[in-house]
């Protein structure tokens, strides 16, 4: 009498038991007070079309990337000739990625052109009729680019992951834009501030020896920018916007932060609290030391928030960022300083609001649709092809509980198309099971006995069916691959489901084939 062999009996009975322990918690609609914490817990996570949500398309300002390493690149060539003992009459950002560099005319310019050369391996030198040029070479640019996109995306996660959002899905799209779903999202005003915020914090001078009223008038200093702080009302008084006058030069910037969080004043109004890494705490007790008297301003994406007196050195690597936040604006700004800033300024080109009640909608339909059509394949299955097709009707449902159970552990999103793809599943997991059915007959109707009938249909529909799920499955990955959003949903429930179809209809089907044939076997014997 044949065996079904044991090993691959485990394997199904472990596949089998493990889809239906991870697909209890979504059949539940959530695991219940009594379950316990040891066994799987995760159900399945809904996709934007299904929960509703915040759908945009970033463009991503890279041409500001590009103006920014310019403008770092400035000061780094002045630090080079201070260095090399050259004296300069200018240095300043020209165009969008080129430094020009004005000299006396007792300077030779080929002295500087060794020493820039030698410093900057990634730019291009030339001379002009008053200095030198310095500018980015291609390569250099378009590596900035690619990492202003890379970057971004990479903060925009941070800042969503702190946020709260669960399995936000982002990606790269074309060479600038970042395709952005936050599904379940019931703040999107809120989350569009959050992912847009440049967050650029920078510490800078007040220029109190500068002209504001000259300023304010249009001749604002070469050197110098004119900013506002913006005070909100406090005990009474009116909220007011105060010009100041700051040194254009950077002194120290938010990359060196560790933390930030949220703290509270005298006032019991909120603050932000930002700490600095081992280098930032040096040299930020440097500048406050070097500049006790003045008055140093802590600027956010041109904005300032404070410029108070520095009183004396600050150790420690710690300081605050006051502005009248509500806890709200307070929480969100510790969240944009902790993620890091933006390396370029972000615009929404695009933007799509799904509302609960339309993803409630789509998952009422989709379900009705699976039930109706897995329905009348059941029936169909079990009217023409009788015992044999009831058992491809248990291979297909076990398809769907394995199908699910994969979605909750890898937590991958379930979207509209999803459950479409579940529908076609459906539908090539009979197909399979048909196959093999008619195999079967054929090879008893020939005369077979049913083990050797068994054997040869599977045989038989092996090598057809493997060829039909792996084509099938090339097309999948293809989609995943290059598809976006509802596709790449269907792409992975199709991947997914053709990898189950392929285990319950060779595997699982013929297992219990031969349990059956045994035990009526058995019982003859018995008789």
């Amino acid at each position: 009498m044949r065996h079904f062999p044991l090993w691959k009996t485990i394997l199904s009975l472990i596949v089998v038991g493990g889809a239906m322990l991870y697909s209890l918690p979504t059949l539940m609609g959530g695991v219940p007070a009594w379950w316990p914490g040891w066994l799987p817990s995760k159900t399945v996570y809904r996709g934007l079309d299904l929960q509703g949500g915040l759908y945009l398309l970033l463009h991503v300002e890279t041409d500001k990337a590009v103006e920014q390493s310019a403008e770092n690149l400035v000061d780094e060539v002045r630090l080079s000739m201070r260095k090399a003992k050259l004296r300069y009459q200018a240095i300043k950002r020209e165009g969008r990625d080129a430094v020009d560099l004005k000299l006396p005319a007792d300077v030779a310019k080929a002295d500087v052109l060794k020493v820039i050369k030698e410093e900057f391996r990634n730019s291009v030198a030339e001379e002009t009729p008053d200095g030198v040029r310095l500018r980015l070479s291609p390569t250099e640019v378009t590596d900035l680019k690619k990492f202003a996109v890379d970057q971004s995306i990479q903060t925009i996660r941070s800042r969503i992951d702190q946020f709260g959002v669960a399995e936000p899905s982002l990606q790269k799209q074309g060479e600038d834009r970042i395709l952005l779903q936050l599904p379940g999202l019931n703040d999107p005003s809120r989350a569009k501030t959050l992912i847009g915020r440049t967050a650029r914090l920078e510490f800078k001078l007040v220029d109190e020896k500068g002209d504001l009223a000259a300023a304010l008038a249009g001749n604002i200093p070469p050197d110098d920018q004119l900013l506002y702080e913006e005070r909100g009302p406090r005990k009474g008084q009116a909220a007011s916007r105060q010009p100041l006058l700051l040194k254009k030069r950077t002194n120290l910037t938010g990359d060196l932060l560790t933390d930030a969080r949220v703290n509270f004043d005298q006032f019991g109004e909120a603050l932000v609290s930002i700490t600095f890494n081992h280098q930032g705490a040096r040299k930020f007790a440097q500048l406050t030391g070097e500049h006790v008297g003045e008055r140093m301003a802590i600027v956010l994406d041109d904005k300032v928030y404070s410029a108070p007196v520095l009183r004396e050195k600050i150790e420690g690597g710690r300081a605050q960022i006051t502005g009248n936040f509500t806890m709200e604006e307070a929480h969100d700004l510790a969240i944009v300083l902790r993620a890091g800033a933006l390396p370029a300024p972000v615009t929404i080109l695009e933007e799509r609001t799904v509302g609960p009640t339309l993803g409630s909608d789509s998952i009422r339909e989709g379900v009705l649709s699976s039930l109706i059509g897995g329905l009348m394949v059941i029936v169909f299955m079990a009217v023409y092809y009788k015992g044999l097709g009831m058992l491809a009707n248990i291979a297909v449902i076990f398809n769907v509980f394995i199908v699910m159970a994969v979605l909750a552990a890898l937590q991958a999103a379930l979207t509209l198309p999803g459950i479409a793809g579940v529908v076609l599943l459906i539908g090539m997991a009979v197909d399979a099971n048909v196959l093999i059915i008619e195999r079967i007959r054929e090879e008893l109707r020939l005369g077979k006995t049913p083990f050797a009938a068994i054997d040869q249909g599977y045989e038989k529909a092996f090598m057809t069916i493997l060829d039909s799920h792996v084509t099938t499955l090339a097309t999948a990955l293809i989609l995943f691959q290059f598809g976006t959003g509802p596709v790449r949903g269907f792409a992975v429930t199709l991947i997914i489901g053709l990898i189950s179809s392929l285990f319950t209809s060779i595997t699982l089907t013929r297992m219990m084939l031969y349990y059956i044939l045994h035990n009526r076997r058995i019982r003859q014997l018995s008789c």
